[in-house]
Order: structure tokens, then C-alpha cells, then sequence
């Protein structure tokens, strides 16, 4: 059976300018690869090194990027490698076959949100009145499944997310703080949802992850080996659970060191 690879993109395989965290002698800093670029602007980027054992990935699993980006802003993305067979898009609210909408897939999702959770309405509202416009730039909602804003993350007051954590709780949604946005997210829009099902339609056998927010813990849960860099929301929390394995490596040497290990474990379950 052929190994199921899952794994987050933004800041857990691809990194923005920002989210690099290269510390060391710039004479020393690995060399880059643009595989995003948003309005004539390069914006995400991994090591060469990563691009190549993504390539090895590819070609020797059926990896699945799994990302709550919506489509759009996934197909902005360029990865290197085999273009892959399957995607998870929009945090599981969508699946993409060979570049393309899987709409029955998307049907099942969203009639599971209407049954189990508050609509999204309620949460657009609720943002709306509660956000402050002092350190709220933007509101968004992403492919009418969930909402997210867009912070200046100093002036963000700590307090205010954990109430809205609370409150969206009680409504069947969850929060994560990923940099300069919080996302505010149905509880059963996942992406370990979406990758069981990649799982179903393969035959793939063992399945590996990775992530860095807490949008990724359930993805991570799923598989039967997960990997979380040193930086993000899981690693703040201190996050872990058997079989998953915490990385030190930060910004995107974590992304490089993700690789290696998914390799290696494919190869050994191989």
C-alpha cells in the first residue's frame, strides 16, 4: 500500500519573508526558492533543499498538501515535484481532484456544518461588533465556510482571543491565532476529515503529517506519525501526543527537516 503524506504548507513546508527565522551569518543562509508570487510580488518560499526531497516525496508517495488557504490562494502556489493527484483546500471544506472541485465532497461538508454547529452568519455579526478597528486591518471570509481577521498583532490584546475562544466555542467553532490572523473555524470543517477520505479513495496505508497551528492538532491525531517545527501555536502549548514528534528546528530549516523525516519514514514503511 503506498504511504499517505499530509502535511500543512504555510509555515510548515513554505514560509513568507517574515516567517523565514534565518539566524545564522547571512554568508551562511540557505539558498531559496520562490514557489508563490502574489501580485507580481514573490511571496512563500522554501530551501532548495526542500524543493528537491518534496520532488523525492512526491514521486515516492502520494502526498496531499493540506492547507485551510482557500483555492484560489492555494493555485497561487507552485510546488516542485509531480503535480499532486489530491489537495485539501479551505481547512477540509474543499478537495481538489487533479487540480479540480470535488463538489460532492463539498455537499457532504457543508451539510455537516449546517447540522452541528451555529451559522456563519452569527460569527460574521459577532466579529463585526466585537473586533476592535484599532488593531483590525481586514475582515474576511474564506469560500463561504469560515471567517477570519486580519490583526496588527502588537496592539492585539491577548484577553480578547481567549473570550473569543470561549464564546465561539459554545457555538460549535473553534479559534486559532496564525501570525496576523485569527481564524474563527467550524468544529467539524477539518482537515484530518478530508485526508481519511484521500486515505478511502487511494488505498493508501500509513498516513504522515505535519503542522504547526491548531487548526493542524486533528490532522496530526489522524495519522500514524505527525511532525510539528519549533514554532507556532502547537509549539507555544507545548503541544504533543504519542506519536507525534516535536522538532527544535525553526522557520523554514523546520520546513527542510519536515521533509527528511517524511522520507525516511515512508521509506521504512516501504
Amino acid at each position: 500500500m503506498p504511504v499517505l503524506v499530509a502535511s500543512d504548507l504555510d509555515r510548515t513546508l513554505i514560509y513568507s519573508a517574515n516567517a523565514l527565522a534565518l539566524t545564522g551569518p547571512d554568508a551562511q543562509a540557505p539558498r531559496l526558492l520562490c514557489v508563490e508570487v502574489y501580485e507580481s510580488r514573490p511571496l512563500s518560499y522554501m530551501t532548495e533543499t526542500a524543493a528537491r526531497l518534496l520532488a523525492e516525496l512526491g514521486d515516492a508517495t502520494v502526498f496531499v498538501p493540506t492547507t485551510t488557504r482557500t483555492r484560489e490562494q492555494y493555485r497561487r502556489i507552485s510546488l516542485p515535484g509531480p503535480a499532486p493527484a489530491y489537495a485539501i483546500c479551505a481547512n477540509g471544506g474543499h478537495l481538489l481532484v487533479d487540480g479540480e472541485t470535488d463538489h460532492d465532497w463539498h455537499a457532504r461538508v457543508t451539510t455537516r456544518l449546517t447540522a452541528e454547529c451555529a451559522p456563519l452568519a452569527e460569527v460574521r455579526a459577532h466579529l463585526e461588533r466585537a473586533a476592535d478597528p484599532a488593531w483590525t486591518r481586514k475582515h474576511r471570509v474564506a469560500e463561504d465556510l469560515f471567517a477570519y481577521l486580519v490583526v496588527e498583532r502588537e496592539l492585539l490584546p491577548e484577553e480578547w482571543v481567549k473570550e473569543l475562544a470561549v464564546w465561539a466555542e459554545n457555538r460549535g467553532w473553534t479559534v486559532s491565532l496564525q501570525g496576523r490572523k485569527i481564524y474563527v473555524v467550524p468544529g467539524p470543517l477539518t482537515k484530518s476529515a478530508a485526508m481519511r477520505e484521500v486515505a478511502r479513495r487511494t488505498g493508501a496505508g500509513p498516513a504522515l503529517a505535519a503542522g504547526d497551528s491548531l487548526l493542524d492538532a486533528d490532522l496530526l491525531l489522524a495519522a500514524d506519525r505527525g511532525w510539528r517545527p519549533g514554532h507556532g501555536e502547537l509549539a507555544d502549548a507545548d503541544w504533543t501526543a504519542p506519536g507525534i514528534t516535536a522538532l527544535p528546528e525553526r522557520g523554514v530549516t523546520a520546513g527542510e527537516q519536515i521533509l527528511r523525516e517524511f522520507l525516511e519514514a515512508a521509506r521504512s514503511a516501504g
